[in-house]
């Protein structure tokens, strides 16, 4: 499984493309893996993509990604990226890399958002680039 990049999306993501779009925009997150799937043959990887409003789904799929052997994971923790102390630990006990991904970009949005502890625990964070945020941590996983 070392060329599977797992993609991790977190509460309230199924509803892009419906919710606030001014902010989200209209990609769907199917939209947004069928590009990423794409891109993910041309590199040679395969892209493991799941949702889940549930804390405790996001940080199994953490520690299955490193039992796994997965490359890299991508995670979109939606508002738990503010919250989630466990995800943090989540992902400081897992050797696998995670890259933080956002499609807005927190720190130009409400003050609660500015905080972030996935991003503590991250090797690096892509945010504030609409649905090619996705696409620019997948180029940076690809590289690791």
């Amino acid at each position: 499984m070392a060329d599977t990049i797992y993609v991790l999306n977190g509460p309230n993501l199924n509803l892009l493309g419906l919710r606030e779009p001014e902010i989200y925009g209209s990609d769907t997150l199917d939209d947004i893996a069928g590009r990423m799937e794409d891109r993910a043959k041309e590199l040679d990887l395969d892209i493991d993509l799941r949702q889940s409003n549930h804390e405790g789904h996001l940080i199994d799929w953490l520690h299955e990604a490193q039992a796994r052997g997965a490359k890299a994971v991508l995670l979109n923790a939606g508002a738990l990226t503010h919250t989630s102390l466990a995800l943090y630990d989540a992902i400081r006990s897992i050797k696998t890399p995670v890259i933080e991904v956002h499609i807005s970009n927190p720190l130009t949005r409400e003050e609660f958002r500015h905080e972030s502890f996935v991003g503590r625990a991250a090797r690096g964070t892509i945010a504030g680039f609409g649905a090619l945020s996705y696409m620019l941590a997948l180029e940076a996983a690809a590289r690791l």
